[in-house]
């Protein structure tokens, strides 16, 4: 009867460590983001840094940074190259223009779509926001951030800005990134989402 008490109590406490390595962030959304971050398989990590990672560094969530935006739709936005950290060019539209609220001021930005996702299954739907803000070079990554977005059936979309995630070549010059366009640029601290990674 002791002998499996203790074997109870040996599973209890493994599994119990299992969830808490497995759950490390305040929202669904970071815990996902640590989860990818740690499994080597997937990570974007350099070796070295896999090795001492302990989780990525979050703004505390913060629910004024969900907004909901109307979208001025670009059907006849045409395609251009837009730049990366490397010699790539991406192939990219206007997909629509996303009018929005934030801290009592009103503010615009560009959301992307991107000519290789339209021929995915996956990722047909998969829009692309990339912007800038004041809090770029400082608390987060210099070269701005990026919010993954799915086209609605509607004319509104939620932003949530809590979900503001680096670009891989911040953690890893091998990446090329798409670098954010200029006219995206947010005159105000976006203190949400993921921050500087610190090597």
């Amino acid at each position: 009867m002791r002998f499996s008490k203790i074997i109870c109590l040996l599973l209890f406490i493994v599994s119990c460590s299992k969830k808490e390595s497995a759950s490390i962030g305040e929202t669904p959304y970071q815990i996902e983001q640590n989860n990818i971050f740690k499994d080597a398989s997937r990570s974007p990590l350099k070796a070295k840094d896999l090795k001492i990672f302990k989780g990525l560094d979050f703004f505390p969530f913060d629910s004024s940074f969900v907004v909901k935006a109307s979208l001025k739709r670009t059907p006849d936005a045409p395609w251009f190259n837009m730049k990366t950290t490397t010699e790539r060019l991406s192939r990219e539209r206007i997909f629509a223009v996303a009018t929005f609220e934030l801290k009592g001021k009103t503010y615009q930005l560009n959301i992307y779509q991107g000519e290789e996702n339209m021929n995915s299954e996956d990722f047909k739907d998969y829009l692309f926001l990339p912007f800038l803000d004041n809090t770029n070079g400082d608390s987060s990554y210099p070269g701005g951030r990026y919010i993954d977005l799915r086209i609605p059936s509607g004319e509104t979309i939620e932003i949530n800005f809590n979900e503001a995630y680096n670009p891989l070549c911040a953690y890893n010059e091998k990446y090329s990134c798409p670098i954010v366009p200029r006219i995206n640029y947010l005159d105000l601290n976006v203190e949400a989402g993921v921050k500087a990674f610190q090597k």
